[in-house]
């Protein structure tokens, strides 16, 4: 009789300690997935889940496009840097070589200082400044693309602690509308606003990885580039003290 005396008293105690097992099982949400939680989220958090979303697709649409794009470039140009570095005059180069915007420039710039060619220091200066303009126009070329990188890298955790910040603060006026400290309010709403968080990392951190990888390979195509801009300068340089520059040229 005993133990009946004392089961029967559990449920009578635990009300009267105010225990509402039933009430505080109904607040917690039925899904708490990543799914779940971003429906159950607040308009404004699911904006910005949203937004790092689409920042994180562009980050791996940027990483396909501009692999494909540098590496043809980059065999082109260690090809064409090969070549330059194998010929001994600008007579030399097949049609091919001849065509590439690099020689162009230097044929424009030989072909402007007609009646000023004995002045070999000058034409030399002159090749130097448009080559090095060239380099510098290819090097921004090659950046469009990759500089959004940097900035969501930059910005995606910051946006997503907006995200979190935002969902905490609502997760405390639920507290304080419900007036209770139960944890079970609160719980999911702080869930929530963590995984906004949890998605500006997932944004941020690969492009920066990428921004950086990208960074490396544009250097050393600008470094390729620099290699045939040289050689070609020694091309007309060689061409100069032997006289035998192309009279077409002038």
């Amino acid at each position: 009789m005993t133990g009946v005396a004392i089961i029967a008293a559990i449920p009578h105690s635990a009300h009267a300690r105010g225990v509402a097992v039933p009430a505080a099982a109904s607040v917690l949400p039925t899904d708490l997935s990543v799914w779940g939680m971003f429906v159950q989220a607040d308009w404004v958090v699911k904006l910005v889940m949203i937004g790092l979303l689409i920042a994180s697709l562009i980050t791996w649409t940027v990483l396909v496009a501009k692999h494909l794009e540098l590496g043809r470039q980059r065999q082109s140009a260690a090809e064409f840097r090969d070549r330059l570095m194998a010929t001994r005059s600008l007579a030399e180069l097949d049609a091919t070589a001849a065509a590439h915007p690099l020689v162009a420039e230097a044929r424009e710039e030989i072909g402007q200082s007609a009646g000023a060619l004995d002045d070999r220091e000058g034409l030399k200066e002159r090749l130097v400044s448009r080559l090095d303009r060239y380099e510098a126009r290819t090097a921004r070329r090659m950046t469009k693309g990759v500089t959004i990188l940097g900035t969501i890298g930059a910005t995606a955790p910051f946006v997503g602690l907006f995200g979190t910040v935002w969902g905490i603060m609502n997760s405390f006026i639920g507290i304080a509308e419900e007036q209770t400290t139960n944890l079970a309010v609160v719980a999911p709403g702080i869930a929530e606003a963590l995984l906004a968080t949890a998605l500006g990392l997932v944004a941020a951190i690969p492009a920066v990885v990428i921004y950086n990888h990208f960074a490396r390979s544009i250097a050393a195509h600008r470094a390729v580039i620099a290699d045939s801009a040289a050689a070609l300068l020694r091309i007309v340089s060689r061409d100069l003290s032997r006289g035998t520059l192309p009279q077409g040229e002038a």
